[in-house]
């Protein structure tokens, strides 16, 4: 089946610490947390204190952090000391993303690389050995609530191909535009964990939904 990541961008800030233990209670194997700066995308969200917190109400889901931020080798270990246990930095954002993926290691953390949709597979061609996910963007990143981009199928159809050929363990992400009545559609292509957000939080029965997004 395919783990379903809920994204918190999309739960009541005002009850988050119920939120997050509900859907984690109905099955939600990660914990999606997207971390905006306002400057790598036109947005602001939330910092370690926050993840801290959604670490503690997440208990045993593995709590995946998607770094949207420039220079982001500057807060991994804040982000780690706070309960990161998979840390996604954008290949866009790093100038030197080897040593990006290298420092997220050291860590203890998984190393994750984010593509936006305009950003070739080809550019972890030498990097892929140190991916622990991939996160393939399907809307451009900033905003939740996005229909996907139709492109990001075929892109994630190479990517499976390339991970495959290589042997390697590589999870392959997508984040955007995920609900439950698409959702086949990326783990057709290759997909193994589904973020979703207003799919998951928004929906009139949680439960269901994460379990159609498992069952994609």
């Amino acid at each position: 089946m395919a783990l379903v990541a809920p994204s918190i961008l999309s739960a009541d800030f005002g009850h988050l610490d119920r939120d997050i233990r509900e859907v984690v209670s109905l099955g939600a194997e990660w914990l999606h947390v997207d971390v905006m700066d306002g400057h790598f995308v036109p947005n602001l969200t939330l910092g370690p204190v926050v993840v801290q917190a959604a670490a503690r109400a997440a208990g045993p889901a593995v709590v995946d952090v998607h770094l949207m931020i420039s220079e982001p080798d500057r807060y991994l270990s804040d982000f780690r000391a706070a309960g990161a246990q998979v840390i996604t930095v954008h290949a866009e954002a790093t100038h030197h993303l080897h040593r990006s993926l290298q420092a997220i290691r050291a860590t203890g953390a998984l190393a994750g690389v984010a593509l936006n949709p305009h950003t070739h597979e080809s550019t972890l061609d030498y990097v892929l050995d140190l991916c622990d996910l991939v996160l393939v963007m399907a809307v451009n990143p900033g905003f939740g609530g996005q229909s996907m981009i139709e492109a990001s199928l075929p892109k994630i159809e190479r990517l499976r191909e390339r991970i495959t050929a290589l042997g390697l363990p590589t999870l392959l992400e997508v984040d955007g535009g995920v609900k439950p009545d698409n959702a086949h559609r990326f783990t057709s292509a290759g997909a193994q964990v589904l973020v979703s957000g207003s799919g998951v939080f928004g929906a009139a029965d949680r439960g269901a939904a994460i379990r159609a997004l498992q069952r994609a």
